[in-house]
């Protein structure tokens, strides 16, 4: 297997794959690909076990099927684009070993992936943590290619360090971190601070990749721009519209 992940803002991984290996990803993903490459749509993929563990791939952003991709004949390509601008990244999963990536982030992986619900470690964080820690569990051994938004910035803590995140900037983590949800400190940040009531608390040891863009705050910065008869129509008239408007259209297979 080969792969090649070229462009800056809008990045694609092309998978160039040998008679009889596999690349699993969500339907639809795909953006092109040569025309041997054969496709097996399935819910009995991605380490899914009974309809329990198809559920709850679902719940964690994933979908109910998974689609394997394979050359049929000799060797084959296929291309999987960035869906906003941002980065691809390459990364390991050792057996026994997992990730936990945003719910979005999930782009392909090779045989041996297992995708589902990333339990939390506080119940805190489950409750109020939002779609910002809904996040999906990657186990091995394989390797994934993941999306990020915007830039990538990598920060690996040490035993007991930590930092603070709004959940939406947590692009994915090493199972060796432990997170939870505290609550904004000063009630007049929390309430008037627009920055929402919760931050997520991550400690060490382990990397961390956090990413500068946010579907949500992608849509804030279009929202003065987008009018329904020509002309720009006022920000607070289309804001909570736009934002699931942008979600849909960008990830509305990803459901």
């Amino acid at each position: 297997m080969q792969t090649r992940i070229t462009g800056t803002i809008l990045p694609v991984l092309e998978v160039g794959l040998e008679p009889g290996e596999k690349i699993i990803a969500e339907p639809g993903e795909f953006s092109w690909m040569s025309p041997n490459i054969a496709l097996n749509t399935t819910t009995q993929t991605a380490g899914a076990k009974g309809v329990w563990g198809v559920l709850g791939r679902a719940l964690s952003g994933g979908g109910l099927f998974m689609t394997e991709y394979s050359a049929e004949g000799g060797q084959g390509v296929i291309a999987f684009a960035a869906k906003v601008p941002g980065t691809i990244m390459e990364i390991d999963v050792a057996p026994g070993r997992s990730m936990m990536i945003h719910r979005h982030g999930f782009l392909c992986a090779t045989e041996g992936a297992s995708l589902g619900t990333g339990m939390q470690r506080s119940l805190g964080a489950g409750i109020f943590g939002g779609n910002g820690f809904l996040m999906q569990k990657l186990e091995g051994p394989c390797k994934a290619w993941i999306e990020l938004g915007g830039e990538s910035v990598l920060y690996e803590l040490k035993p007991g360090e930590q930092i603070r995140v709004h959940p939406g900037h947590v692009g994915m983590f090493e199972d060796s971190i432990n997170f939870d949800i505290v609550m904004m400190r000063g009630i007049k940040n929390a309430l008037f601070g627009g920055d929402g009531l919760f931050i997520a608390t991550l400690t060490g040891p382990g990397k961390l990749w956090l990413q500068t863009l946010t579907v949500p705050n992608l849509a804030h910065a279009l929202a003065p721009y987008l009018a329904s008869s020509g002309e720009a129509a006022p920000a607070q008239t289309v804001q909570a519209g736009v934002a699931g408007a942008m979600i849909n259209s960008l990830f509305g297979n990803r459901n």
